[in-house]
């Protein structure tokens, strides 16, 4: 039985005072979850965050990271610091860094390779965007997207990771996959998994990435190859971000 999770993409949002306060309400409001709960802050809170979370259930996660480990790298976080900072989790290749930062599937196969060497556990993000959907292309973009972390580092590796699906076209937008939608894609991508470990495949997480929130939540993580979500703008409001955890069990 895969647990499910919930995990709280902050982005580019808050101060050290809102962290310490959506914290302290999320912490008030968890009731021994059955999820799984993760915290994603930008890099400069997360020692905050860490300190804030001590002793609690929730795990800290950040948001991405350099795939070198030391080095001439002005500006880089990598994981040996993340490491060092308590995080247990990173998350990889989002959409936004694929389309704003040029972040190609080499690159975020390098990164995901760098996590793994450092006992960080990748949440990996794949997804189509509103104009591959309408080109009927959504399932290549995907299997492209998986297959690089599969070659690079071999399916095995994924029971050491989570794989968050992101429409591109339902996030930020208002839209949302219908769960069907949402379903269907899941189940893609864990039977391109299953082709080569049916056992692997089974144990892995799969996320939806989409404007998850409250009035959704619930119907979305029903499906059964959807296993929790990685939350974006809902996850600022500890009352919404709870409402989640709650309905993923």
């Amino acid at each position: 039985m895969r647990q499910k999770m919930v995990a709280g993409n902050w982005k580019m949002n808050g101060t050290t005072n809102s962290a310490r306060e959506l914290i302290s309400g999320i912490k008030a409001g968890l009731d021994g979850p059955s999820a799984e709960v993760v915290v994603c802050p930008p890099f400069v809170y997360i020692p905050t965050v860490a300190t804030e979370i001590a002793g609690s259930a929730i795990k800290l996660a950040a948001q991405n990271m350099c795939d070198k480990d030391v080095g001439a790298f002005t500006g880089e976080i990598s994981g040996p610091m993340l490491k060092d900072s308590g995080c247990e989790y990173v998350i990889l290749a989002h959409s936004e860094r694929r389309a704003m930062f040029g972040e190609t599937d080499e690159v975020a196969a390098r990164k995901y390779a760098a996590a793994l060497n450092n006992n960080l556990k990748p949440i990996f993000c794949i997804g189509e965007t509103l104009g591959e959907r309408e080109q009927d292309i959504t399932e290549d973009v995907i299997a492209r997207q998986i297959d690089a972390i599969i070659n690079a580092e071999g399916v095995a590796s994924l029971a050491n990771a989570v794989i968050a699906y992101e429409p591109v076209w339902a996030i930020g937008t208002g839209k949302t996959a219908t769960p069907d939608q949402a379903q269907n894609v899941h189940a893609f991508i864990r039977q391109r998994v299953a082709n080569l470990d049916a056992g692997i495949a089974e144990s892995l997480r799969i996320l939806y990435g989409g404007s998850m929130n409250p009035g959704n939540a619930a119907d979305l993580i029903a499906q059964p190859d959807i296993d929790g979500g990685l939350i974006g703008g809902a996850s600022l409001k500890a009352d919404d971000f709870l409402a989640i955890i709650n309905a993923a069990g």
